[in-house]
């Protein structure tokens, strides 16, 4: 082998063992979450928040589900808050609203500009009345006892706990493999919290003490950009208060929402989720991101290499198959928790789209601008 075979396998092989480690963690992690079982539901008042813009055609699936839900109307609020729509979702959640405990607000112009989402929320934090703040998007669906089981999470030592959400079953293959990856998503965010290693989380399913909220100042570090109303608020009750954070491993915990029906709403959310990233506190999570980067970078060139040597053919095989064995574990672990084992046959091809598109949207993510909610939006 030539100088440049054993350098570049020796830095493929020492990405590789780092990517399997984080892979272990998130195994190990999984297998450390316990089903919550407080014996009763916090005394606490609870506000749950819905941010939401032009989504007219969801406002009413899930004013239903929240407003149905199988816990006492005197012990909680549903705060709907306007971002700007320019649809009839205003008007028609105005006209189906005849409950007490469910208020519809407007953000104020003027209220954190750029912030977007996230202005949306801390305007519905500002005039809600609860001691726990339970977030959600518009375009869910809830069980009726979803509220009851993410609560049931609540000690006196815990202000944080992330739900699981699923993509709702669709028809296409397109939507079916959003639905793999976004579970897989979901379940590395579960199991990093089992391993007390707190990471990602997903705002369409979250709950917090607003003492704690307010303890790490919100999103006050971080409202010029338009994501991070999720993992980044994680983080900081984490690394800044001595809180703990928990993940609620209940079917009843999970939230439905709704894949993307194109490649272009695909590209952007992801591209938007991706963007966070380099804004992470914690430089070691950083650090994580870009060595998990340049292991998708380096599965993508390593066939493309064969063609100046063929030792890197089985090489990409090894490592290909190892990634996804460890990867088929974790799936198939979390999919007997919360989803459906069913989702595993589209589990190789979505292994194999994975490479590019997770290299694509790191990159995007990183140093472009993208667009939500018919808004186009800097990083």
């Amino acid at each position: 082998m030539s100088s440049l075979e054993i350098i570049l396998i020796i830095i493929f092989s020492l990405l590789l063992i780092y990517y399997l480690n984080f892979l272990g963690i998130i195994y190990k992690g999984l297998n450390k979450l316990n089903e919550c079982h407080c014996k009763k539901l916090p005394e606490e008042y609870i506000s749950v928040i819905v941010p939401f813009r032009n989504e007219e055609h969801n406002i009413k699936n899930v004013f239903e589900s929240l407003v149905n839900q199988n816990y006492s109307e005197e012990r909680f609020e549903i705060i709907f808050v306007n971002d700007n729509s320019d649809d009839n979702s205003l008007k028609i959640l105005k006209e189906i609203n005849k409950y007490k405990n469910v208020r519809i607000l407007t953000v104020p112009d003027d209220y954190s500009i750029n912030a977007h989402k996230k202005r949306a929320i801390r305007y519905g934090i500002d005039n809600s009345n609860g001691e726990i703040i339970v977030t959600t998007d518009a375009d869910c669906y809830h069980n009726k006892n979803w509220l009851r089981s993410i609560l049931t999470c609540f000690d006196e030592k815990t202000a944080f706990v992330s739900g699981p959400t699923i993509f709702k079953e669709e028809e296409n293959l397109f939507q079916k493999m959003q639905k793999i990856e976004f579970a897989g998503l979901v379940l590395t965010g579960a199991g990093l919290i089992g391993a007390n290693q707190p990471t990602i989380c997903n705002a369409a399913n979250l709950a917090y003490r607003k003492k704690a909220f307010n303890e790490v100042n919100g999103f006050y570090s971080n409202m010029n950009l338009s994501s991070g109303d999720d993992e980044l608020l994680l983080q900081k009750i984490f690394q800044d208060t001595d809180y703990k954070i928990k993940f609620s491993i209940s079917k009843d915990s999970v939230v439905v929402t709704q894949s993307n029906k194109s490649f272009k709403e695909f590209y952007h959310q992801r591209k938007r989720w991706a963007s966070k990233g380099l804004f992470y506190k914690n430089k070691f999570l950083i650090i994580r991101l870009v060595l998990i980067y340049f292991f998708y970078l380096a599965l993508l060139i390593q066939p493309f290499l064969i063609l100046y040597s063929k030792i890197f053919f089985p090489y990409f095989m090894i490592t290909f198959g190892l990634k996804s064995l460890y990867e088929y574990r974790i799936l198939k672990k979390g999919l007997d928790l919360l989803f459906d084992r069913n989702l595993l046959k589209y589990f190789l091809i979505t292994e194999i789209v994975q490479i590019p598109y997770i290299v694509v949207m790191g990159l995007s993510g990183a140093f472009g601008n993208f667009v939500w909610k018919n808004r186009k939006i800097k990083r």
